[in-house]
């Protein structure tokens, strides 16, 4: 436990309950995009239909005709040639950080990470005691000499990537980065862990082809139903090998028997009986609209931030002046009443110069009132 870096997510919940602080800092969907009708439908229809058995215990690999909808929709959208046979059902893809480290990582190896990377990984691989070897990302995709350099030296056991819609940085990798990830990769013997938890949410619609698309047998790819329908389900999903599959099989048994049954048969029901596509794109409308009112209010009202601009997902970083710091403008802007995520959790070494803001779950009211509430919070700090 001692490996473990300080958490900032216990503070950033409490602060995110607050009503009178507008959060930039969270990640959470729009209760507004939340199907809770449809949700309590498809639970009446399971129950009518499936009575007690619904509440019993299942198989650890999950239900399988959830599993074979999850590889039809990559076999159609992105091409993976995968059956229900590599899918497994975990309890939210921040589950399988978890396992897939269990099963990957002695005390002293390397895992290769972003910079800035997702601190809910960072905190998750960081229970094993791994050595990390940062590389750098940056609107062109990954440092690729960095990369190199990682795994020509430290020979990383896996290379943890979030190539759409990055947390926390918003960006996505070009396909020429993918396609040199993949050929750095392809030479190594180290497996990437492509994590797709924003892939829905393109905001032209488009799926872009994963980057373990031309790796197989070297790639493992986790995603979620949370961003788009229900995160309260802790539903997500892993895809990999089926060697590998039958060691993260175990070491899932292991942590919990099974991901909760109930809800998978809920959420199955509800993919039978809505448009899940429609769903995907009505969310994914509502994360561009935010962002592009968080992007104008920005450039409005906070000329000195410099910032990413997204193509998806629920993110973005901002880029401090000099001499602001970001936890000092987290506890400025709560006394103003408004939160921002600060960077220092999202990278090994550094990160105070940055802070990470959310739009998904900020109508754009609340955007421009929270960006006059920073815009002030800066001029306090001097920015």
């Amino acid at each position: 436990m001692a490996a473990i870096p300080p958490s900032f997510l216990g503070r950033l919940f409490a602060v995110s309950a607050d009503p009178s602080v507008i959060s930039f800092a969270g990640g959470l969907p729009s209760p507004a995009v939340l199907d809770a009708a449809g949700i309590a439908d498809a639970a009446a229809g399971v129950f009518a239909d499936e009575g007690p058995r619904a509440l019993q215990y299942a198989t650890t690999d999950g239900l399988l005709p959830l599993r074979e909808f999850i590889a039809a929709r990559y076999r159609r959208r992105a091409g993976l040639d995968v059956t229900a046979a590599n899918v497994q059902i975990v309890n939210g893809s921040q589950q399988c950080l978890d396992l897939v480290a269990k099963v990957m990582l002695d005390p002293g190896e390397s895992v290769g990470i972003e910079a800035p990377g997702y601190l809910g990984a960072i905190e998750a691989f960081s229970l094993y005691e791994p050595r990390f070897s940062a590389v750098p990302v940056d609107e062109a995709g990954p440092d690729l000499g960095a990369l190199e350099r990682a795994l020509a030296g430290a020979r990383p056991r896996f290379f943890y990537a979030v190539p759409n819609s990055q947390n926390p940085s918003g960006l996505t990798y070009p396909d020429s980065a993918r396609r040199a990830v993949a050929g750095l990769l392809a030479g190594s013997g180290t497996l990437l862990y492509e994590d797709d938890a924003f892939g829905e949410l393109f905001f032209d619609g488009r799926p872009r082809r994963p980057v373990g698309a031309a790796l197989p047998g070297k790639a493992v790819l986790t995603g979620s139903f949370s961003k788009v329908l229900a995160p309260g389900m802790r539903c997500g999903w892993i895809v990999a090998p089926e060697p590998f599959l039958s060691l993260f099989n175990v070491a899932k048994q292991a942590a919990d028997l099974h991901s909760n049954h109930l809800c998978q048969l809920v959420l199955m029901r509800w993919l039978e009986t809505r448009d899940y596509d429609a769903q995907c794109r009505r969310v994914a409308r509502g994360c561009e609209r935010n962002c592009r009112a968080l992007l104008d209010a920005l450039d409005d009202l906070c000329p000195g931030l410099g910032h990413t601009t997204p193509e998806g997902g629920m993110f973005l970083l901002a880029r401090l002046p000099p001499g602001v710091s970001s936890l000092d403008l987290f506890e400025e802007g709560i006394r103003r009443g408004v939160a921002v995520m600060p960077g220092r959790p999202f990278y090994l070494e550094g990160g105070d110069d940055v802070v990470r803001l959310n739009f998904s779950n900020t109508d754009e009211d609340g955007i421009a009132r929270g960006c006059e509430r920073l815009r002030d919070a800066l001029h306090a700090l001097g920015g």
